[in-house]
């Protein structure tokens, strides 16, 4: 679950780098999917996502850019499995009562990297617990990543390494995250 913050991160960068003009830019939660998947110790394939979040990317002075995504853990689901969804908020694994968001904030990169693809790295937040984690871009198949077609990324966390230890034997400690990031029309100027 966690790496699925760090992979929308990751996307998010990746989308404002492809329009270097830009002063920030803010994520489009109707075109952006942030998902994961767990796997259980029978082989059943979990999938969850995050369906309440909000981002930006900002251009830093020397022309790199960087990505703030906070994620709500109280909203978090695994799809079609209420009890599960459950078990994902409470104290097991996210306890979004008592820390409710996930965060990602990158290194600053170059804005090549979204359309190159590569590595992206920053600190991830999660129950307040800060790691560094790298995430990989994939190489955009358009002109304007970010705005033409979606920025793809992805990533495993290893959820113990957050104090996510409930259920260790029954559920992976891996989780993979897969991001499809988009920018809003129209924004970049501040």
């Amino acid at each position: 679950m966690k790496s699925a913050t760090v992979s929308a991160s990751l996307l998010c960068c990746l989308l404002v780098a492809a329009c270097p003009s830009a002063q920030a830019a803010e994520i489009d939660p109707q075109h952006t999917r942030i998902g994961f998947t767990l796997k259980t110790r029978w082989g059943q394939v979990l999938q969850g996502r995050f369906p309440r979040y909000s981002g930006r990317i900002e251009t830093l002075d020397d022309g790199r850019h960087r990505v703030r995504l906070q994620m709500s853990a109280r909203e978090v689901e695994i799809v079609g499995h209420p009890n599960y969804t459950g078990m994902t908020r409470g104290e097991g694994f996210f306890e979004a009562d008592r820390f409710p968001d996930v965060e990602f904030v990158s290194d600053p990169y170059p804005s090549a990297l979204i359309a190159d693809g590569g590595k992206l790295t920053g600190e991830l937040t999660i129950r307040d617990v800060k790691r560094r984690e790298t995430f990989i871009i994939l190489k955009s198949e358009c002109a304007q990543p970010a705005y033409d077609c979606d920025v793809l990324a992805s990533g495993s966390v290893r959820r113990t390494d957050y104090g996510v230890d409930r259920w260790i034997l029954a559920v992976s400690d891996h989780v993979r995250f897969v991001l499809r990031l988009r920018v809003r029309e129209g924004e970049g100027d501040e």
